[in-house]
Parts: C-alpha cells; sequence; structure tokens
C-alpha cells in the first residue's frame, strides 16, 4: 500500500521495491551495453558504406534520418519522462508496474497510427527530397519505429530502475539479430531497403526479449492502476508534453544536417558521405552515454535523498577526458581514418569528420547533462535550448550549404552544440547550485592535452599508412593522457578511485 504525495511521488509502507544496483555496477553494465552496441553498429554501418556505396547508402541514412524524426510523434515524450516517475518508485514494485502500464498504453495510443501513415507516405515524402530510391527503405523504417519505440522504452525503464545489468543481455541479442539480418539480407541483394527492413526485424525480436526481462522483473504491466502509483496518466501526459516539444526538436536537431542535405544538394551520394562521418562521432560518445544513464538517476529527487551533486561532478570530468582522447586523430588525420575504413570513394567525408571535432568534445558532457535535466523534471526549461540549438544550426546550413558543401552540416552541428551544452549547465545551476568553473576547466584543460597530442601525428606526417596510422594514434591516446595528468585534468585520486572501481568489478566478475 502507498500514500501519494501532492507531487505525485510515494511514500512506500511495508512495500517490496525493485532492487537497484550500485552506480559503479550500473555505470560497468552500462558501457558494456553501449559498446556491444556500438561495435555491432559500426561493424554494420562500415559494412554497408562500403558495400552499398555513398550514393545508395544516402538512400538509408535518408530514410533512416525520416524515421528518427518521425520517433518523437510515434512516443509522444513518454520514454524520457516516464524514468523520472520509475525512478521515485523503484522503492515499490506493484507501483511500477502501474506507471509501465500507463506509459506503455500512451505509447501505443501515438505508435501505432504515425508508423502506419509513414508507411503509406513513403512515396510522397521520399520525392520530395528527391530520393526515389528511399521509398521501399522507408517503407522499412515505418516497422523500425514503431518496435524501436518500445525497445528503447523498455531499456529506459531498467536504466531507471537501476538494473543496466539487464539492458547488456536485451541489447546484445537485438543487435546479433539486427546486424546479422541486415547483412544477410543486403548480401542478397536487398540494397537500402533490405538494410531498413533488417533493422525492422531486430527490434521487433528485441522488444519481444525486452518485454520478457519486463514480466519477470516488474510483473505484468498494470494500466489505469493509479491508486497504486500515486500517479494519474495526466501527470505523465503533462511532463510528457513538455518532452514531447523538446525530444522532437532534439531530434530534427540531431537529423536536420541531412534532411537539408537532401533537399538542398540532393538526397543520395551526398548525404552517404555526410552521414557516415557524423555516426562514427556519435559512436565515439557511447561510453559517455553509458556513464550518464547511470548517474543521471542518482540526481533524482525523491524523499530521503538529495542529489548527488559531487557523483555528477565526477562523472562529467571523466567524460569530458574520454571524448578528449579522440580529438587528435580527428584533428590530424580525418582523411586518412575515413579512406581506410571505407574506401577512396568517401575522402570528402574525411572534412567533415575534421569540423566535427568539437562536436565529439562536447556531445558526451551534453548528453550527461541533458538526461539530468530530465530526471530534475525541468524538461521545460530546455524547450528554448533546443529551439535556439536546431534554429542556429538550421540557419547555418541553409545559408552556406551550397556554398561549402556538405561540411557546413557539420559547423553547423558544432555551433549548435555550442548552445546546447552550456545552456544545460546552467539549467542545473540554477536547480541544484551547481558550480560550472571546475566543468570549464575540465573543458580547456581537455582541449590543451589534445593540442598536444595533435604534435607526433603532424610530425608523422598527414597521409600515413594503416601501421604508421595505428601506432600514431596510439601515441595520442598515451600524450593525451600524461598531458591531461600534468595539466591536472586528472589527478591521484580519480586514478586511485578508478582502480578501486576497477578492482571491484574484476572481483566481482571473477569465478567463486
Amino acid at each position: 500500500m502507498v500514500q501519494a504525495a501532492s507531487t505525485g511521488t510515494v511514500r512506500p509502507v511495508a512495500a517490496e521495491g525493485v532492487g537497484a544496483d550500485s552506480v559503479s555496477r550500473n555505470a560497468a553494465f552500462a558501457v558494456a551495453t553501449r559498446l556491444t552496441t556500438a561495435a555491432i553498429t559500426a561493424f554494420v554501418a562500415l559494412f554497408l558504406g562500403r558495400h552499398l556505396g555513398p550514393r545508395v547508402y544516402g538512400y538509408f541514412a535518408l530514410a533512416l534520418s525520416i524515421g528518427t524524426v518521425s520517433t518523437f510523434l510515434a512516443d509522444l515524450g513518454i520514454t524520457s519522462a516516464t524514468p523520472r516517475f520509475l525512478a521515485e518508485r523503484r522503492h515499490h514494485r506493484e507501483a511500477v508496474a502501474a506507471v509501465v502500464g500507463d506509459a506503455m498504453r500512451l505509447k501505443a495510443f501515438a505508435a501505432v497510427p504515425v508508423s502506419i501513415l509513414l508507411f503509406a507516405l513513403a512515396g510522397p515524402i521520399t520525392d520530395a527530397f528527391d530520393a526515389p530510391g528511399a521509398e521501399l527503405a522507408l517503407r522499412g523504417m515505418s516497422i523500425a519505429v514503431l518496435a524501436q519505440g518500445f525497445f528503447l522504452f523498455v531499456l529506459a525503464t531498467f536504466e531507471a530502475l537501476g538494473r543496466i545489468a539487464i539492458n547488456l543481455r536485451v541489447v546484445a541479442l537485438e543487435s546479433v539479430v539486427e546486424g546479422s539480418s541486415i547483412l544477410i539480407i543486403v548480401l542478397l541483394g536487398g540494397g537500402a531497403a533490405g538494410a531498413a527492413f533488417g533493422r525492422a526485424i531486430g527490434y521487433s525480436v528485441g522488444v519481444g526479449i525486452a518485454l520478457g526481462f519486463v514480466l519477470r522483473v516488474v510483473g505484468r504491466p498494470r494500466p489505469g492502476a493509479g491508486a497504486v502509483s500515486g500517479l494519474r496518466l495526466r501527470q505523465i501526459m503533462a511532463y510528457s508534453s513538455a518532452l514531447l516539444v523538446v525530444d522532437g526538436l532534439f531530434r530534427t536537431f540531431a537529423q536536420i544536417d541531412v534532411l537539408l542535405i537532401g533537399a538542398i544538394l540532393g538526397g543520395g551520394r551526398a548525404i552517404g558521405l555526410f552521414d557516415l562521418p557524423m555516426q562514427l562521432a556519435w559512436f565515439l560518445h557511447y561510453p559517455a552515454g553509458a556513464v550518464s544513464s547511470a548517474v543521471a538517476p542518482r540526481l533524482v529527487r525523491r524523499p530521503g535523498s538529495e542529489p548527488q551533486i559531487g557523483t555528477f561532478l565526477d562523472a562529467i570530468r571523466w567524460i569530458t577526458a574520454l571524448q578528449g582522447i579522440f580529438l587528435a586523430p580527428v584533428i590530424v588525420w580525418a582523411t586518412p581514418i575515413m579512406t581506410t575504413l571505407l574506401g577512396d570513394r568517401y575522402r570528402e567525408s574525411g572534412d567533415v569528420l575534421q569540423a566535427l571535432a568539437p562536436f565529439i568534445l562536447l556531445s558526451g558532457p551534453g548528453m550527461l547533462a541533458a538526461i539530468t535535466v530530465n530526471y530534475l523534471g525541468a524538461a521545460r526549461k530546455r524547450v528554448p535550448v533546443a529551439i535556439a540549438a536546431l534554429g542556429i544550426n538550421a540557419v547555418w546550413d541553409l545559408v552556406f550549404l551550397s556554398k561549402i558543401g556538405i561540411v557546413a552540416g557539420a559547423i553547423g552541428t558544432d555551433l549548435a552544440y555550442a548552445i546546447w551544452v552550456p545552456a544545460h549547465l546552467v539549467i542545473m545551476r540554477q536547480l541544484l547550485d551547481l558550480p560550472l568553473r571546475p566543468i570549464a576547466l575540465d573543458f580547456a584543460r581537455a582541449a590543451l592535452a589534445a593540442g598536444i597530442a595533435c604534435l607526433p601525428l603532424v610530425a608523422l606526417g598527414t597521409d600515413p599508412g594503416v601501421p604508421v596510422l595505428v601506432l600514431g594514434c596510439a601515441i595520442a591516446c598515451v600524450v593525451y593522457t600524461v598531458a591531461l595528468r600534468l595539466t591536472g585534468g586528472v589527478g591521484a585520486a580519480d586514478i586511485d578511485r578508478m582502480r578501486e572501481i576497477l578492482s571491484r568489478r574484476f572481483a566481482w566478475a571473477a569465478p567463486r
């Protein structure tokens, strides 16, 4: 039995909870989950880029971008909003089941019509981008949108409940099925459409597995049990409405470059040349996303628990340091990296990857800050930030894509994130009195260390072979780490803390 507070939170009375793991354990499993996804996704992306070529891969990328933008209508902000309410109630299993049931009912109400419409209108939509070759791919993506929405909802549920270990198993199985399906169908001649339908197969199988874990851990979802959760359906909808705007703006912002490149430069080769380096840049912040999913729920406000600001500051310092380690190779050797991975047809993609260096540094801390603001219940404060970021990106692209080509899309993303990240940190300062000076110093130290790490790569030349490329990247990592240590970006206490965490993880994993 629970008693409802006026804010919609609950106070447990002799209730069974959903046991949460520690921050370090969750972070370890989150890293493993993200790395599993990143490894398989990166392999599939490289395979598609090489096998399909820039033009046909561009059709798949366009369908994926349109599908991604459509997901905000198919979600109504529910996946981002619900974890806050789950984290507040994880001490009460029946309340969690009630919240999950209500949220899933809302998702179904939104997702099914959107997917049907996307399937039906695939032809006119792709014609508008002068990319008829993407029509069948977009139909496959419409199915993936429906399945992926429920899949990501379940992952967010386990993150909020502090049970990220489950996500590792779910994501690994989904990724293997999706990757295998894409490879088989494309090798059989399926092209861009085959890749899209392979993605749909993967998420359809994945959501079935994920829902099985929900039944096992949470129990049967109980829609309409507001008396148990202390939460009315309209409270979920109210908070979701704010996040619907934010998610819609952010998803449009994340895909605006591809969409405008398709509209202005053509929906084929130009998109392929831009999208793959953009995908690589996104892959590089997967570990940061893992840490974010483990840390952000710890800042939620609930009875008897205050936000763990110190944990946030430690996390953002480590995330910034990790993102910085990628900068030197991207700045100096972007073109050799892209041609080594994808072949000479993608030489122009090197300029895009190089221009994305600021985004790579900012994207990890930006993810942590954005997720944390959601958990603090301040989603509405993110709306002006999302509008500003999308606006500057779109205006820049509209003015400069026709003048300087696809590199303009990368620069527009950098400018948008230069607004996105500081603005979210300012919101956190307003909510938690978060000190900003240490975070600014973290960025400065990471940038300085990355600049120093560029020096040995410049000395090795700008067009190295594969052995020198691998050796140079290893040297740059070592130089970056030493420079970061000397500048105070990572202190002795941080190193001792990391050793302690790793020793506990290895001790936990060791056979007994």
